[in-house]
């Protein structure tokens, strides 16, 4: 069976499928730069065109992710994830668990709040400068700083949780020696 196609879905598999793995590791891409564009700009002037030019990258980062987070739940929820030839202890499989509820969680949390706070306040919601998504909410300041102080909040919860998330991949890889990271490889 080639690399690329995807197994059938009674054949045991140790990884997960190829569909899976690259929208894993295509929204990793996006969610770090977004988190990095966005740390970045929480230090220069407000208002500057570096910061206006780099927070519409932001939210076209943001903006994907959210539409790559509807592809990639359903089909999570419908594929399940690979066994384990051995499997986890109960501390490990119930925290794994948990951060990636929470994972899921802030995915979805974070590019709403990030929308609410653009639109609410009448501001652009720009795609990588090929089109601008729709403005859905009026103008309401009190539910933009809301959605802001949420976004804001939110960002320092998903770099814990994605740190997190690396630190332990790179445990199980190097000081377990498990599966855990070939597992998405």
């Amino acid at each position: 069976m080639s690399a690329i196609t995807e197994a059938p879905s009674d054949a045991p598999t140790l990884r997960y499928r190829p569909s899976q793995r690259i929208l894993h590791w295509i929204m990793a891409i996006v969610i770090i730069s977004a988190l990095g564009i966005g740390l970045y700009c929480s230090y220069l002037e407000p208002g500057s065109a570096l910061r206006r030019g780099l927070l519409d990258v932001h939210k076209s980062l943001g903006m994907t992710a959210l539409v790559l987070i509807v592809i990639r739940l359903p089909l999570r929820l419908s594929l399940g994830e690979p066994a384990y030839r051995q499997p986890l202890g109960t501390l490990n499989h119930y925290a794994a668990w948990g951060v990636h509820i929470l994972l899921y969680g802030l995915m979805i949390l974070m590019p709403l709040a990030g929308y609410t706070t653009s639109a609410a306040s009448g501001r652009d919601l720009p795609w990588f400068g090929l089109f601008e998504w729709p403005n859905l909410l009026p103008f309401d300041k009190p539910l933009a700083r809301a959605a802001a102080e949420i976004h804001e909040y939110g960002a320092y919860c998903l770099y814990a949780i994605v740190s997190l998330h690396i630190l332990a991949a790179l445990w199980h890889h190097f000081f377990q020696k498990d599966e855990v990271l070939r597992r998405m490889l």
